[in-house]
């Protein structure tokens, strides 16, 4: 698990066991200081003056891999980047678009051999997701004007985190040649005959099985991000952009801001919306060119379809949606839970639960104790693909970052909650 402000180790559940530890995290620069500082703003009702978030780490998401290590997100020094990131430096991200600051990196944990190793990243990161693709590239987000990766296999034979590391900024391509060329910046207007630099950074990340990247961009209406790396990625990936759609008078036609998101096996992408919807969007069913002048956002409203969540409007809100406010959407691409591939499942943080999205109907896995489930991510485990409903099932975590809020008050720890679906209530 990633526990965030809070503290810097790793709580590590063993579900075959039965037992609970941590790995404890360190950073590589003793100079790095806590990331919720080292004051409180307000006097808590339960804590006082009391300083309880004391991480410098601060560990947003982690990750297995095929050989079963733990990759996080999380700061290992302060933010000031070194000289091969910035201007003048020869590294071919560098040289493209130079960085100066990144505020959380990376870092990687072996449980056979109990090493964690920290790897000093000139971007910035939040989520992180490997790609199936040869070098088991590791994309991530929260870089801000950039996406950046890490070539986990070049790393692996190296060590050699400067070399393993890479990044671009978010371009598109706006003279629709097919191709980067050079590009007007974000607040300078479309140039017909370049290419244009968006300032949209991705707070979700999700490689598809294409070897695109996809991923959200917050605020309002907000917007999902492809990106196709090309054969130099700092040189040659190009973004695609498309926003929630607008009505005439600039108004969501249906819902807005999206959060959290993932991509299935057919390229189609789901997210949860600020608006209490799941939506999807499918790039094929686009009518205009992807590319191109035009193509800044509002190109393609035929691509998205909206599902209200399964719970009641605000009161006195007469637009669509609902008053769910799902953290993040997963999709089901190997149809762990059972009930089929590529379903997508929202967090249901007001409905203390899972949303699962089935043929555009909701089925809802409650979890009735203790009060206050509130789920920020989720994974399948497959424990023996021979045991049918017994053998697999979902993963998720009371993820608040204020589990005392919970049922039980002052004391309350973080859960651990496993999802299975029998086949029919009888299921043995």
């Amino acid at each position: 698990g990633a526990l965030e402000l809070s503290a810097d180790y790793l709580p590590l559940l063993d579900p075959v066991r039965n037992t609970v530890s941590r790995v404890p995290l360190t950073v590589r620069d003793p100079n790095t200081q806590p990331a919720a500082g080292t004051s409180v703003a307000q006097p808590s009702p339960y804590w006082g003056n009391e300083v309880i978030w004391t991480s410098k780490n601060n560990v947003h998401n982690p990750m297995f891999d095929e050989r079963g290590r733990v990759w996080i997100t999380s700061t290992v020094r302060p933010p000031d980047n070194p000289p091969f990131c910035k201007a003048g430096s020869s590294h071919p991200s560098a040289r493209a678009f130079p960085l100066n600051r990144a505020g959380r990196h990376l870092a990687v944990y072996d449980p056979r051999t109990g090493k964690l190793t920290h790897i000093g990243t000139c971007f910035s990161t939040h989520h992180l997701m490997f790609a199936e693709d040869a070098n088991r590239t590791l994309w991530t987000s929260g870089g801000g004007p950039v996406v950046g990766w890490l070539n986990t296999k070049l790393f692996d034979e190296t060590g050699d985190e400067e070399r393993s590391q890479g990044w671009t900024a978010l371009i598109l391509d706006t003279n629709g040649n097919g191709k980067r060329d050079d590009y007007v910046e974000p607040d300078q207007p479309v140039d017909p005959t370049k290419d244009k630099r968006i300032a949209a950074g991705l707070y979700a990340v999700a490689p598809a099985p294409d070897g695109s990247v996809w991923g959200t961009t917050l605020g309002f209406p907000g917007a999902v991000i492809r990106l196709v790396p090309g054969p130099n990625p700092p040189e040659t990936a190009l973004a695609e952009l498309y926003e929630l759609p607008l009505d005439a008078s600039g108004k969501p036609a249906q819902g807005f801001s999206p959060r959290g998101g993932d991509v299935d096996r057919n390229g189609v992408y789901w997210t949860a919306l600020a608006s209490g919807h799941m939506a999807s969007f499918d790039r094929r069913k686009c009518k205009g060119p992807l590319n191109g002048p035009t193509a800044t956002g509002q190109h393609c409203p035929e691509g998205w379809t909206f599902y209200a969540e399964p719970l009641p409007q605000l009161g006195g809100v007469t637009d669509p949606g609902s008053a769910e406010a799902s953290y993040y959407t997963w999709v089901d691409q190997f149809g762990v839970l059972g009930l089929g591939e590529n379903v997508p499942i929202n967090t249901g943080n007001e409905s203390e639960g899972l949303l699962v999205l089935k043929d555009g109907r909701w089925i809802v896995l409650r979890v009735p104790y203790p009060m206050g489930f509130y789920a920020k991510w989720l994974d399948g485990r497959v424990d023996d693909p021979g045991a049918g409903w017994k053998g697999r099932g979902l993963w998720a975590t009371v993820s608040t970052r204020a589990p005392f809020h919970m049922e039980g008050g002052r004391g309350t720890t973080s859960k651990v909650v496993k999802f299975q679906l029998r086949p029919d209530p009888l299921a043995k």
